[in-house]
């Protein structure tokens, strides 16, 4: 496994208050089904607040909860090991659960990370994160670009050219 993809144990351990030596943390979270343009530019303005990014990333059958049948399209594992490549993250943890609060509690983090599509009053860990002394901050979300439209897209193309033949 990737050195960057941690279990949460791990990841306390290695970012908790206590391991930072003045470092900021920032987390963010989601499924990151199918890595578009929208998620890099999303995830570089997540690091770009702080000194470290940590990304929660839904498990399989979180995300199976969340999307629907079908979803995801790549596996846990294998998205875990396409977000640790990236150069603005730091580490990946995935976790089970609807949303990341477990996480976002042990680790505290100095700013939490939400899409601008959360309002302000759903975001999961804000009281944690702001009862902590730090902050959330909501990043733009990046016009054009969605997993589930890229999968619409998909499969009109696929229907498009069975109609075809």
């Amino acid at each position: 496994m990737n050195p960057a993809v941690l279990t949460l144990e791990e990841a306390i351990l290695r970012f908790g208050r206590e391991k930072r030596n003045g470092r900021r943390v920032v987390f963010t979270n989601g499924c990151f089904d199918l890595l578009h343009p929208g998620h890099i530019r999303s995830l570089e303005l997540a690091r770009a607040l702080g000194d470290m990014l940590i990304v929660g990333l839904n498990s399989d059958a979180s995300v199976r909860q969340l999307k629907g049948k079908g979803r995801p399209v790549i596996t846990a594992g294998e998205r875990a090991e396409i977000l640790a490549a990236l150069e603005s993250v730091d580490a990946v943890v995935i976790f089970d659960d609807r949303t990341p609060r477990e996480m976002i509690t042990g680790l505290l983090p100095d700013v939490l990370v939400k899409g601008g599509d959360w309002p302000g009053d759903q975001i999961v860990g804000r009281e944690e994160v702001e009862a902590a002394g730090g902050r959330v901050v909501s990043v733009p979300v990046v016009p054009g670009y969605s997993t589930s439209a890229i999968l619409e897209r998909i499969r009109e193309g696929a229907r498009a050219s069975r109609a075809e033949s």
